[in-house]
């Protein structure tokens, strides 16, 4: 996004009006989800942190917007978890961790249904074309994040939830891998190596929901 800016600030802003919006939704309600799961199965750090909520305020990380702001793609303050807390710590947190991309996964779907209905319902061009972009903005963003949190590399939620569909037996050895998650996570996506794994699982998704919405509409 950063080269949009020097080459065409209006549409910089223009573009940034539309996606500040998408990205608070993504990251907000990833993150509650996340607080509300762990609350319910005994674990009540994030709802006395304030977390359990839907004001984007207390889930930003200055970094990760920052880093919005620069790559046209951030990330949030992850919710604290005390898994000492949790009765079944291991599937528990595997749950937990679950909880952010599937809920990405669900309001990405609710923004496609919205969007559907807002292209039928909205006639006006200047009413009609902000919604329709920060709806597509928010499904996008969604879809994309649920995606690439599933990758199976802590401190992503997939190098969380991965172990306990492991066998028992391979659980230390990829604890000892664990440590180096975020060195490679870093690499994957310097080296623009993540777009090899992100764009076909968006495009299986997107194609998808596309037959979802068919049957519904």
């Amino acid at each position: 996004m950063i080269e949009l800016l020097f080459a065409d600030p209006l549409r910089f802003f223009q573009e940034l009006i539309l996606l500040v919006p998408a990205f608070l939704v993504a990251v907000t309600v990833h993150e509650l989800a996340h607080g509300v799961v762990a609350d319910r199965l005994g674990d009540p750090t994030a709802r006395l942190q304030g977390r359990l909520t839907l004001n984007p305020l207390p889930h930003i990380d200055p970094l990760g917007a920052i880093a919005f702001l620069l790559a046209g793609f951030g990330w949030a303050k992850p919710v604290p978890v005390n898994a000492h807390s949790l009765q079944h710590p291991r599937r528990d947190m595997a749950w937990i961790a679950a909880a952010g991309p599937l809920a990405n996964f669900v309001v990405a779907f609710l923004g496609l249904v919205a969007l559907v209905l807002a292209q039928r319902a909205i006639e006006l061009p200047f009413l009609s074309e902000p919604i329709d972009g920060m709806l597509r903005a928010i499904f996008r963003f969604n879809v994309a994040l649920g995606i690439f949190n599933l990758i199976p590399l802590p401190p992503l939620d997939g190098g969380h939830f991965l172990p306990y569909f492991l066998p028992r037996r391979s659980w230390a050895r990829f604890h000892q891998i664990e440590q180096y998650g975020p060195m490679i996570l870093l690499l994957l996506v310097m080296s623009g190596a993540t777009r090899y794994i992100v764009g076909p699982a968006f495009q299986l998704v997107v194609s998808f929901y596309l037959f979802l919405i068919r049957l519904i509409f």
